[in-house]
């Protein structure tokens, strides 16, 4: 990339800068779009437009909600190809919450809100959904949401209160965790590898035109992603996998120090015909695992 600068902001300080919040992204992304996967995505894309137009970045003290933004309008996008967006006015609803003071419900309410699946947060209305993320689990201020999703501080207040009667609504009547679906022979067989140091093994398995994506650096094809494994064999002593399931997907759980309660990060295998054609290595983005609902294989 060619070094930019504008409003005092140059690479270094965007970097420094995206470091800082993507966690804090991903968390409003992944709720707004429903998936951890889809919200990493969506923040990704949001990074690369926003160095493309680092020059409009007019204050340096601005960059926060000017990230936000670009984030906001890339999960509309991606809500909108999904058809998924609900629509709904955005005038001031009647129930207006008081901010200044939270009273022992409201905090309830805001936990309810950090411990809620991310997945029902897409039966909300896109609007509501997005108010009740800022404000219950990012903490934003009314005046901060207003700014960005450009309505009134009582359209806020409005649609919060809507938003967290319908969340408690959703949490009551969600359905208990289905039963764990059968695993691939080739995700199967990708860990009995893996966990066996069979590295050689693993290398073959590899198509011509195998494809290595790991978020931060750039994407890796052919024979360059048999270093994916020599980087892994490294830390091998400690690294461990298991099937899982996320979302209806099937991933591979990645354990670095030995058995803990949940994962350090996981990856993604696409397979044709027996090989791998895909890899999407989330170990660069480990805040992933915070949010994500991983089912185990026992």
């Amino acid at each position: 990339m060619n070094r930019k600068q504008t409003a005092g902001v140059d690479e270094e300080s965007f970097l420094a800068m995206v470091s800082e919040i993507r966690p804090e992204l991903h968390r409003y992304c992944a709720r707004l779009t429903g998936s951890v996967i889809d919200g990493e995505d969506v923040v990704q894309e949001a990074i690369v437009k926003a160095y493309q137009t680092l020059e409009t970045l007019k204050a340096k003290d601005a960059w926060r909600a000017w990230l936000f933004r670009i984030a906001h309008n890339r999960a509309l996008d991606l809500l909108r190809s999904r058809a998924l967006r609900a629509a709904e006015p955005l005038e001031a609803a009647s129930e207006m919450p008081d901010d200044d003071a939270p009273d022992p419900l409201e905090r309830l309410m805001r936990q309810e809100a950090i411990t809620t699946a991310v997945s029902r947060f897409v039966e909300l209305p896109t609007i509501q959904r997005s108010v009740v993320v800022l404000k219950d689990v990012l903490d934003q201020s009314l005046d901060d949401i207003a700014g960005l999703l450009e309505i009134s501080v009582d359209a806020v207040k409005g649609h919060l209160a809507r938003g967290r009667a319908r969340l408690r609504e959703i949490n009551a009547r969600a359905p208990k965790r289905s039963a764990i679906r059968t695993h691939s022979a080739e995700n199967l067989r990708y860990v009995e590898l893996f966990n066996r140091r069979d590295w050689e093994s693993l290398r073959a398995l590899l198509a011509n035109d195998v494809k290595l994506h790991q978020a931060t650096h750039a994407v890796r094809s052919g024979a360059d992603v048999g270093m994916f494994f020599t980087i892994y064999a490294r830390k091998a002593p400690a690294i461990h996998l298991a099937a899982a399931w996320l979302e209806g997907q099937e991933v591979i759980a990645v354990f670095e120090n030995g058995p803990a309660p949940r994962p350090n990060h996981f990856m993604r295998i696409e397979w044709r015909e027996g090989q791998i054609a895909f890899i999407r290595d989330y170990r660069y983005v480990p805040y992933i695992v915070e949010s994500a609902e991983l089912i185990l294989d026992s």
